[in-house]
C-alpha cells in the first residue's frame, strides 16, 4: 500500500478485484459473507469503515487469505515502519492487526504486526481450511493458541496451531505485541 492511498481505498479496489475475479455478484458475496449489501457496497466504493471481523467474513467467502484484500504482493525492497501500514481493527476487542507481508503468486503465508491490550479477547473463527498460525510474541504477555486450550507466553515464546479451527489471542499485559505468519496449505 502506498502512502498516498487511504486503507479505504485499498480494501475497495481488493474487494471488487476479487470479487470480479470469483464471477460472482455483490448481492451474492454479501450472502455468503453473512454482511449487508449496502455494507459491501460502502466497502466497495471506498466509504466503509470495516473490522477485522467483515475483512475475514469477505476473505472466507471469497476462498481467499485476507491479505489479498488488502495489499497486492510487493516486489523489490518494502519497507514499512512502526505505526504505518494497513491496519485493521477488531470489533469487540482491543487488537489491532497490520499487514506486513503477502504472499507472492503461489506463496503459502502472509505476515501480519499485531498489537494488544487487555480487555476481551480476539476470539476468531477458523479461517481457510489448512490454514495454520504462528505467533512469536515480542512485548506483554498473552494467552494465545486453540480456543479451548490456549497457552500463556512471554517475550521470544513461539505458538503454533490451527487457524481452521477456533482460536483466540488475548493480552494480559499493556502494551502487547507479537508477529503472526499464516501459512496456507
Amino acid at each position: 500500500m502506498t502512502a498516498d492511498r487511504s486503507p479505504a481505498s485499498v480494501i475497495a479496489e481488493g474487494l471488487r478485484r476479487e470479487r470480479q475475479r470469483a464471477g460472482i455478484s455483490l448481492s451474492d458475496l454479501a450472502r455468503r459473507a453473512g454482511i449487508g449489501k449496502s455494507t459491501l457496497s460502502q466497502l466497495e466504493s471506498g466509504t466503509g469503515n470495516p473490522n477485522l471481523e467483515t475483512l475475514w467474513a469477505l476473505g472466507g467467502a471469497l476462498g481467499i487469505p485476507v491479505s489479498r484484500l488488502l495489499s497486492a504482493p510487493a516486489t523489490g525492497v518494502t519497507v514499512i515502519r512502526a505505526g504505518e501500514g494497513p491496519t485493521i481493527d477488531a470489533l469487540e476487542s482491543r487488537y489491532h492487526a497490520t499487514l506486513l507481508a503477502t504472499s507472492p503468486a503461489g506463496g503459502r503465508r502472509d505476515l501480519y504486526r499485531i498489537t494488544a491490550e487487555p480487555g476481551e479477547p480476539r476470539e476468531s473463527d477458523p479461517h481457510l481450511a489448512g490454514l495454520s498460525e504462528h505467533v512469536v510474541l515480542c512485548t506483554g504477555r498473552a494467552l494465545a493458541g486453540p480456543a479451548a486450550s490456549p497457552v500463556e507466553l512471554a517475550p521470544g515464546d513461539y505458538v503454533s496451531y490451527p487457524g481452521d479451527e477456533p482460536h483466540v489471542f488475548r493480552a494480559l499485559a499493556a502494551g502487547t505485541s507479537a508477529v503472526l505468519v499464516q501459512e496456507y496449505a
